[in-house]
């Protein structure tokens, strides 16, 4: 515990340095003088609308849905004993896009689509946790073997859909399905929750520490095992819907930094996990930066971004474990 406030301060001054980032690099490149005029009141009228207005918003709905899906992503690899477990792997992703493409094909508002995007990542919970729990109770192997098929069957929904959509709306669906920040425009949501379930979460943290070597071992050392599951399970499938309803589908940001975290901060839950919210949040900022400005004007899908920089990570974290 004595490396966590270190560690979590420089998380958060690379953090700031982030943010500062996104909000002085786009279509219109603004030095820290400019910045600091905007938030001081100061800046050209220009600049207040452009930061404040567009950067801003989208930024932190950035950095709220990198910190949400690292977090559920930590608290999935403890909950299935797998540190290569993601927050997709329960087809709650699934779920969320089934109800955003309906609702983008019957020609819904913003607002409505991503309503629509977690009440179907709601719905994919309460599936995947029925089917697996049954008429009795429900192992790590059992949860995943579920929500690997209720993801299949979600896919397969997915890929009906596309194909009897009207062209003029396949483009934004495609983003969408690709991860994408470029609607995020009110990312109090995602902050709620994210500090909402680290309130929760953290005080957890001894209980999780135990239940990472198994269920067995966390019962004989007085662990509430099973109570103790359900609430990891439904606090990571909250903080995955929140962040797909929000950004759509990113991936690998819930798989990589948990992982990386652990190689170099250990596996104590309580350094992890608010860990993790910084560093997830510092990674797709970054990402979102690249997505808007490698090819400007034309904006990239920030999940485009986050595959390509996640892919050779996970190999080599593959080849490093072998």
């Amino acid at each position: 515990m004595s490396r966590l406030p270190l560690s979590l301060a420089l998380l958060a001054a690379a953090g700031l340095l982030a943010m500062g980032v996104s909000l002085a690099l786009g279509s219109v490149p603004l030095s820290a003088a400019e910045l600091w005029a905007v938030f001081t009141g100061d800046g050209e009228p220009l600049h207040r609308t452009l930061v404040m207005e567009l950067r801003l918003p989208r930024t932190l709905a950035a950095f709220a849905t990198g910190a949400l899906l690292a977090v559920a992503g930590a608290l999935m690899q403890v909950l299935l004993r797998n540190p290569l477990a993601d927050p997709y792997v329960l087809g709650i992703s699934g779920g969320a896009a089934v109800g955003a493409l309906l609702s983008m094909l019957a020609g819904l508002a913003t607002a409505l689509v991503s309503g629509a995007a977690f009440a179907g990542a709601l719905l994919s919970t309460l599936l995947v946790f029925g089917l697996a729990h049954g008429t009795g109770s429900w192992s790590p192997v059992r949860l995943l073997l579920t929500g690997v098929v209720v993801a299949a069957g979600w896919g397969a929904l997915i890929s009906f859909i596309l194909a009897v959509s009207p062209g003029a709306e396949l483009p934004g669906m495609l983003y969408w399905l690709m991860g994408d920040l470029s609607h995020a425009r009110n990312p109090v949501m995602g902050w709620g929750v994210l500090v909402l379930v680290l309130l929760i979460a953290w005080p957890l943290g001894r209980h999780l520490n135990v239940l990472a070597r198994g269920s067995l071992q966390a019962a004989a050392l007085g662990v509430s095992v099973r109570p103790l599951e359900w609430t990891v399970y439904l606090l990571a499938a909250l903080l995955t819907a929140t962040a797909v309803t929000l950004a759509g589908t990113v991936g690998f940001v819930g798989l990589i930094v948990p992982h990386m975290l652990r190689l170099v901060l250990g596996n104590d839950q309580r350094i992890i996990l608010p860990a993790a919210a910084l560093a997830g949040g510092i990674l797709l900022t970054l990402a979102d930066t690249l997505a808007r400005t490698v090819i400007a004007p034309q904006q990239l899908p920030v999940g485009v971004i986050t595959a390509m920089l996640g892919v050779p990570v996970f190999l080599y974290l593959l080849h490093r474990s072998r």
